[in-house]
Order: C-alpha cells, then structure tokens, then sequence
C-alpha cells in the first residue's frame, strides 16, 4: 500500500468495464474522460489508480474490493456496463462488495440525463460505500461515453456558467469528509463542491 504523499491526497481508484476496449478491440476512451475531468476538476494532490476490465461480475467485484481494501482507494469511479443488456452486470458487482448504497448519486445522474436522452432511464447507475475495519471508499457508477461522463459529474450549466442542474460531483468532497477521507475542494469555474460552513476549512498547499 502505497504512503500518501500528503495527507490531503485522494487517491481516486477509476475503473473502465468493457469486454471490447479490455480485450484491444478499440481503445479504451472512458479511464482518459475521467482522468483529464478529475485533474480540471480537484483542486490538490490526487494519485489515480486504473483498471480496464471486462465485463464479468466477479472480475468487477475482485476489482473494487482490491482498490478499496488494498490500494486504500478513497473514492471509484467506473464507466460502463450500466444499461439493461445481459451482460451488463457493474450495479450488481457494486452492490455485492457495498456495506451501504447512496441511492441519492443515481438518482440524480438519470435526472441530470434525462435533460438530454429518455433513454436515461434505462440507466442502472449506482453509489455505495464498502467500509472495512479502518478504511472506507465511496464507489460510483458512471455511464459510458466520455460526454455523458462530464455531464454527470459537472451537471447543467447556463450560456454564463452558472448552475442549473447540479452536477453529482459538487457532493462529493464532502461525503469523502464524512467517511473519514482526505478533504478535498475543486476549481468553481469546473464544479462547485458543496459543504456546510462548519466543516469548511481553508486550505493549507
């Protein structure tokens, strides 16, 4: 297990799931989309960890207990396997290997998406937590396409910037807080974290 270089560094475990892209198929283009939105994103230090998988439940399950209990992953993130096609199994994966589901973050990812598509609600998206004796990781399913990937973590913005639909990720540090993790802000101009003003603190970097 790696040390942390700071003690405010994330360590964001990023899981793309599909059987073509992990076999070489075609290049895999979900761990790139939410690896460049995360460093526009997070304001610190942050030290990716990444999988390419296929999509086997077991494999996904194995994968997401190995970035949280081994690899101390703080935060996972994967992209794909979300819909209703048989083999589409990462929500099932998830929920094996959580201690407590987040419904609130896929919730809000088919509203964000339904602005765009109604097939959005064919989407399965979950949040969960897996907590062990000392640590915790919060896990997020994404969808699959790059596009839908940011509008889903930064949410609906107006021709001047400002917020129409909250973006999941402005919830994020501060649950990140909650289950005993780094604290971590973001760049507004990207997405605007959201905390109470008693658990805001300035930063130290």
């Amino acid at each position: 297990m790696p040390e942390r270089s700071h003690p405010d560094e994330i360590v964001i475990g990023l899981v793309s799931i599909s059987d073509r892209a992990s076999t070489g198929v075609y290049a895999d283009q979900g761990l790139p989309a939410l690896r460049d939105w995360l460093q526009a994103a997070i304001v610190g230090p942050v030290r990716f960890v990444e999988r390419l998988i296929p999509d086997e439940l077991a494999v996904i399950s194995t994968t997401l207990i190995e970035l949280c209990d081994a690899e101390r992953c703080d935060l996972i993130l994967t992209t794909g396997g979300t819909g209703p096609a048989r083999r589409d199994v990462t929500p099932e994966a998830t929920l094996t290997v959580a201690t407590r589901e987040m419904p609130g973050f896929g919730e809000q990812m088919r509203q964000i998406s339904l602005k765009f598509v109604p097939t959005a609600i064919l989407s399965r998206q979950v949040g969960a937590l897996r907590e062990i004796d000392d640590h915790a990781a919060l896990i997020i399913n994404l969808p699959g396409q790059p596009k839908a990937i940011k509008e889903t973590l930064e949410g609906l913005k107006d021709t001047e910037g400002k917020p129409l639909v909250p973006g999941i990720f402005a919830a994020v540090p501060y649950c990140i807080d909650l289950i005993g993790g780094p604290y971590i802000d973001t760049r507004e101009a990207v997405i605007k974290s959201f905390r109470p003003k008693n658990a805001i603190r300035t930063q130290t970097l």
